[in-house]
């Protein structure tokens, strides 16, 4: 290390140096290392652009569809490839992302339903309708921010956490490693984690509406509203297609946040920026295709008159 030190100095800031009192090994290990050609200059690292923060631009859409494509053919070559399906990576997410995350879904839940009901409650006070304020937040919570804030939080928790692990896999060759065993990533990495987070969404979303619910009562209560007019109200608007659209919502959300925080892991790049990127553009990508998956499912809804 010393020597590659000096001659690199000589190479930098002048001809070729005389060593004095250098013994005949020294001096035999410096020409040695004059032999050695130049290294390539390391790359420079390009500034973070705003394609990296949204996961690449127009190239990373491309590659999510093939990302995508590839996921179905997984599920659909799943049962030849059962012995690859690692059920203990089902039961750990579905804890990460179910149960750990219960008490930050109720909390957010609670706080909207006494935001909405509290925002809403001014002005119906006006029209003598605070009653209807019941049918207002429950209906907007059992539809629309019951799965919508459910996925936002599974995004930014759940999505990022896909990211990171599977980016630093990616990082460690663990993933050509397991390509290189015949393992297919995809049914062993992806797969699990897409199942968990489906069958933990619509519970996830039962509980922030239940919490929304609770909320909302705590208001109109102490507007002097009675719980059994409050629960007249609530089961005489809300219909049950109300709650099952609710809860197809978040299955779809929770598939879309999942598979994108998989595929922005599976295509971290190298550095020490990569893994950090990969978990920012599954988190923003994911709170993206919530939003518009919403906006489109709402037209779909309407269409068929639900």
């Amino acid at each position: 290390a010393g020597a590659i030190l000096l001659v690199e100095a000589e190479r930098l800031h002048g001809p070729v140096t005389t060593m004095a009192g250098a013994s005949e090994q020294v001096a035999e290990l410096l020409t040695q290392v004059r032999k050695v050609p130049l290294a390539a200059p390391r790359p420079v690292s390009p500034p973070v652009s705003w394609s990296d923060l949204i996961g690449g631009g127009p190239r990373a859409a491309v590659n999510g569809v093939a990302f995508l494509g590839e996921v179905v053919l997984a599920i659909g070559r799943l049962p030849t490839r059962a012995r690859m399906f690692r059920r203990v990576d089902l039961l750990r997410t579905a804890d990460q992302a179910g149960v750990r995350a219960m008490p930050l879904v109720v909390l957010l839940g609670t706080l909207m339903g006494l935001i909405l009901a509290f925002q809403s409650l001014i002005p119906m006070r006006r029209f003598g309708a605070d009653l209807y304020v019941a049918d207002l937040v429950a209906i907007g919570l059992i539809r629309e921010l019951g799965p919508l804030l459910a996925a936002v939080i599974l995004a930014g928790r759940t999505g990022s956490a896909f990211a990171a692990e599977i980016g630093t896999m990616k990082v460690n060759q663990e993933i050509d490693a397991l390509v290189t065993m015949g393992v297919d990533p995809v049914t062993m990495l992806v797969l699990p984690r897409l199942t968990a987070v489906v069958l933990v969404m619509p519970v996830l979303a039962i509980g922030l509406d239940l919490a929304g619910l609770l909320g909302m009562t705590l208001v109109l209560v102490g507007d002097g509203i009675p719980v059994a007019a409050i629960a007249s109200q609530v089961t005489q608007w809300v219909a049950a297609s109300d709650l099952y659209g609710g809860l197809f919502k978040a299955m779809v959300f929770g598939a879309a946040v999942a598979t994108i925080g998989c595929r922005a892991g599976m295509a971290t790049g190298v550095g020490p920026r990569a893994v950090g990127l990969s978990a920012t553009a599954a988190v923003v990508g994911g709170i993206v295709a919530t939003i518009a998956l919403d906006g489109l499912l709402a037209i779909v809804f309407y269409r068929l008159g639900w």
